[in-house]
């Protein structure tokens, strides 16, 4: 069925501000049809479910009804549509400078403005969950006395007002996935854990930069006062979910697995990690929950202000990555998604028994089924550091056009030349010093590259890389679903085929966070329906219209194949140098 896409201009009597970019679609088919399943959704087809997705870039919506149609898709952009933050991708990034934030109060506005948009175009008295996604890793710090801020909001009056008003957080920036400054605490973390392997055994992961529990440290460590006068720590997402409950809102065991603070096996925080990472963290804390656990229904300043009914459920939120998950129905261990976004990232899941975390990539909990996992591994150098190599050899921003010509102009392998990109310190393999590094086909390293040369250096390194420790990771695919923005790029996905030797599928809809927690949005409704924990699978079997986007070409996976082995001798010595 077609896509209707309006672009639309809405002068918002709550803000003031016109959202010349921010863009609503509506009538989209989601699904092929569905299976028989074991437990029938109990759901009218009037009934809708909305999905929310934080993201570093934007905050993103999805609205189905009880048939898995999609009815509305609406989404804004942070730099561009609430631009008087003046964030660059989304975030306060300066060159050199390894502390990466964002303006918390700009995921409150954004709230505000999406539901004013969906407003327009949605009856969302019919909404009756709503569950979200927020990037992962990012964090939110709350003054004493927010909660009574939180239960007690003015309809009409804009979220970020009361908020400020009110001095609710003891920050005014949160911590994001891009930041790096956190290397001293994740060396204390992991001693007090006896060591890295100990670390990634008890938590799914070894201690990351990134990770929520490091940059906690650091705040207690660095700040004193402002840990002291935080009353309560939200991640990004249950920040966002406590917003609709009128409540502080428990972080979900999914998303909470990003921490290096959560027992993986148990499923609960982690005393010996709390006690690491900061004096009385475990009373600024909920205990985490179940994915799908309705955690209430949504405040009265949402009802008031945007019609929504006093009866819609609130799901707990969970990260992006995980709500992927979800959003692309990954169903089998050979099933990989990869989604490039403003970082790449390669997941699939499996039975928690067969996870084994070690030194690289990340093992959280499924969160369409608290009985598995998901691995993960996450590069920090994605789509920013395509688009500064599109801009570098076409002279034009967003040039993909002519970088599609450069690409084709060379040959699968690019005669042997390697290169390395890392414009932020890199997470997997870690290189935490910027720059860019090249090798001619002799293994000698070189200043630069033909344009031609570097275009498919970038995207043939990329993909090499995730190829090589997909397999240390133990991922083993047989079929790619590939999300994101740059998933649509059909040069992209076929260099991926190749690479890999298997066919990509792309997704639908390309935002399947958001897809994915409209979904887990409808699988907490029939959960607290139903009296028990309702399977995925049932609620939502054959989630997506998968369409083949690419073949591999096989004497081009050879030509890969065969440069892997060259390929990890120079990334370890990239990584030897740092």
């Amino acid at each position: 069925q077609a896509l209707l896409c309006n672009l639309v201009s809405f002068d918002t009597r709550l803000h003031g501000c016109t959202m010349m970019r921010a863009v609503i679609s509506t009538g989209r088919r989601g699904t092929r049809g569905f299976a028989s399943a074991a437990h029938s959704r109990t759901c009218g087809k009037d009934d809708l479910f909305l999905g929310l997705d934080s993201s570093t870039q934007g905050l993103k919506a999805t609205v189905v009804n009880g048939d898995l149609v999609t009815v509305a898709v609406a989404n804004l952009n942070f730099d561009t549509d609430l631009s008087k933050y003046g964030t660059q991708g989304g975030a306060y990034i300066n060159d050199g400078d390894p502390v990466v934030v964002a303006p918390t109060l700009m995921f409150a506005e954004a709230l505000d403005v999406l539901l004013g948009m969906l407003q327009e175009s949605v009856d969302l008295s019919k909404v009756a969950a709503v569950s979200g996604s927020g990037q992962q890793h990012g964090s939110v710090y709350w003054r004493k006395g927010a909660r009574d801020t939180l239960q007690n909001l003015t309809p009409h009056t804009p979220l970020v007002d009361q908020l400020k008003t009110s001095e609710a957080l003891s920050r005014d920036t949160s911590p994001i996935w891009m930041d790096d400054s956190t290397t001293a605490q994740c060396d204390q973390l992991e001693a007090a854990l006896g060591g890295a392997q100990a670390t990634s055994d008890l938590t799914g992961s070894v201690a990351y930069e990134r990770f929520t529990g490091n940059q906690i440290m650091k705040i207690a460590q660095e700040t004193p006062d402002v840990y002291k006068d935080t009353e309560q720590i939200s991640l990004i997402s249950s920040f966002m979910c406590s917003l609709l409950l009128g409540d502080y809102a428990a972080i979900d065991t999914s998303d909470g697995a990003g921490m290096n603070m959560m027992d993986l096996r148990r499923q609960e925080w982690s005393p010996a990690a709390l006690d690491a990472v900061a004096t009385g963290l475990g009373s600024k804390l909920l205990p985490v929950v179940p994915a799908h656990t309705v955690l209430g229904e949504v405040a009265s300043y949402f009802t008031s202000t945007y019609g929504l009914n006093p009866r819609c459920k609130v799901v707990a939120w969970s990260g992006d990555n995980p709500n992927s998950v979800a959003g692309l129905g990954l169903n089998a261990p050979g099933d990989i998604g990869l989604s490039m976004g403003t970082s790449d990232t390669i997941f699939s899941i499996c039975a928690a028994g067969d996870s084994r975390p070690g030194l690289e990539g990340h093992f959280f909990v499924n969160p369409v089924d608290p009985a598995s996992h998901m691995a993960m591994l996450c590069y920090k150098n994605g789509s920013l550091a395509r688009e500064a190599v599109c801009e570098e050899v076409t002279g034009k921003k967003g040039d993909w056009a002519t970088f599609g010509k450069l690409l084709d102009s060379t040959a699968p392998g690019n005669g042997g030349n390697l290169g390395f990109f890392v414009f932020h310190p890199e997470i997997i393999p870690k290189i935490p010093r910027e720059g860019v590094r090249r090798f001619d086909p002799s293994g000698v390293a070189v200043d630069s590259f033909s344009p031609e040369v570097e275009a498919r250096a970038i995207i043939e390194g990329q993909f090499l890389s995730y190829r090589l420790h997909s397999v240390k990771l133990g991922l083993t695919p047989t079929n790619i679903i590939a999300t994101g923005g740059a998933s649509q790029n059909s040069h992209f996905t076929q260099i991926m085929s190749n690479v890999f030797g298997t066919v990509v599928q792309a997704a639908s809809q390309p935002d399947s966070a958001s897809l994915g927690a409209a979904c887990r949005a409808l699988q907490g409704w029939e959960s607290e329906k139903a009296g028990e924990f309702v399977p995925f699978a049932s609620v939502a079997p054959e989630l997506q219209e998968h369409t083949i986007v690419a073949e591999p070409d096989m004497e081009a996976h050879k030509v890969y194949t065969d440069l892997l082995e060259v390929y990890a001798a120079r990334e370890n010595q990239v990584v030897s140098n740092n």
